[in-house]
């Protein structure tokens, strides 16, 4: 029989990276491994009251059907009340996570081979959800001065004939600095110039750190573009296990109509979120806040203790406004993913090289704020050790 004809779109390459190999083997020993680049709340032991998140899903609503493509009214009321009601529950549509809300978006807005522009550094989930819808990025770059700040004189420069969005996320991951007004209403007026639209993703917006807490991109304002502002459960409650997010759709009345209707054709093509947790949403977003609260105070205490042994070392770290996360800078003298395995292989540490993001190839590392307190601290106290043998004074 012949080789069956697969997809190019689903062309990765399947090899395990060097890192994840050497942390493979050393868990395979039995070796102790201090794990930094754990973000899942759950597996830090930061997960809502077990009692009160699954009261909800046991109503006898559960048992019935009622499907609708943007999702039960219920669930997209306590979404826009999210927001303070400044989007319509008409404007909202329900997904199982966020990143199938950027899927529907990409078939929603572009056509294969068009193009959307994405940030760098940022998370590379971007690359595998636009190589399935066969979307192009160009990536736009972000560049740090006393803070960080979107270059748009280079975001300008890489819009084509076939670039159909910008997307940021606000706060952004890994860097956790907010979008200020000022870029706000440069990206507004780049988009309405070049009828582009925004996609905004929210994820982290409620995890101020060392800033005040940023606006969201659905407020109201003047002259704005089509805004798609994207979030979920995942981070806003601490419940990635739930599977449910959503996307807010703002802006000129005719372009929102029109996305409207589009969306809803696609959405109920696939009708992908399930009853139990639609109707349990209202209950979990008005308990969020005990959660969120002992994880900014978790991202806190660990950036003291950061903070604390880092200092007079040759490991500086730069601000987190907002996250559960920490950018490194170290003495650029290996490759960051080769300094990554040295940890591993000789600290016993596992961190996430800089390029992992975008960041250059040498001199940044990338953390979770998330870990265990004493697991934490034991860990960096190994990279310190781990840096200092590679860059000996």
């Amino acid at each position: 029989m012949d080789s069956v004809n697969f997809s190019q779109r689903t062309f990765f390459e399947p090899a395990t990276s060097d890192l994840a190999q050497a942390i493979g083997r050393r868990m395979a020993r039995n070796q102790l491994l201090y794990d930094l680049t754990t973000s899942n709340p759950g597996s830090c032991g930061l997960t809502p009251n077990t009692e009160k998140t699954l009261s909800p899903l046991q109503t006898p609503a559960a048992m019935y059907y009622n499907p609708n493509p943007r999702g039960i009214l219920s669930a997209r009321e306590a979404v826009a009340a999210l927001y303070n009601n400044a989007v319509s529950p008409e404007r909202i549509f329900l997904a199982a996570s966020t990143s199938e809300a950027y899927s529907m978006l990409f078939r929603l807005l572009c056509d294969p081979r068009d193009q959307v522009l994405i940030p760098q550094p940022g998370y590379p989930l971007f690359d595998m959800l636009a190589a399935l819808d066969n979307v192009t990025l160009q990536h736009y770059p972000l560049f740090y001065d006393h803070g960080w700040h979107i270059d748009l004189a280079s975001l300008v420069a890489a819009i084509t004939l076939r670039t159909r969005a910008i997307l940021l996320v606000h706060p952004n991951n890994p860097t956790g600095h907010y979008t200020t007004q000022q870029e706000r209403a440069a990206l507004s007026r780049i988009a309405i110039t070049h009828n582009l639209a925004l996609i905004v993703d929210e994820v982290f917006l409620e995890y101020p750190i060392e800033s005040e807490a940023g606006n969201s991109f659905t407020q109201p304002g003047e002259d704005q573009p089509l805004i798609f502002t994207l979030s979920g459960l995942s981070k806003i409650c601490a419940l990635p296990q739930m599977k449910l997010a959503w996307t807010t759709i703002t802006g000129p009345a005719e372009a929102v109509a029109e996305a409207t209707h589009r969306l809803d054709l696609i959405a109920d093509t696939f009708l992908s979120v399930a009853t139990p947790q639609q109707l349990a949403l209202p209950t979990w977003l008005a308990d969020r806040r005990e959660v969120q609260s002992s994880i900014i105070a978790r991202v806190k205490a660990n950036l003291a203790e950061l903070d604390r042994q880092i200092a007079n070392t040759a490991i500086s770290r730069l601000p987190v406004q907002a996250g559960w996360a920490a950018v490194l800078r170290v003495p650029a003298t290996l490759d960051d993913t080769d300094l990554a395995l040295q940890l591993v292989r000789e600290a016993g540490v596992a961190v996430h090289p800089g390029s992992f993001y975008g960041f250059p190839p040498k001199g940044w590392l990338v953390i979770s704020l998330l870990i265990d307190p004493q697991h934490f601290a034991a860990g960096i106290n190994l990279l310190g050790s781990g840096i200092q043998q590679v860059n000996p004074t």
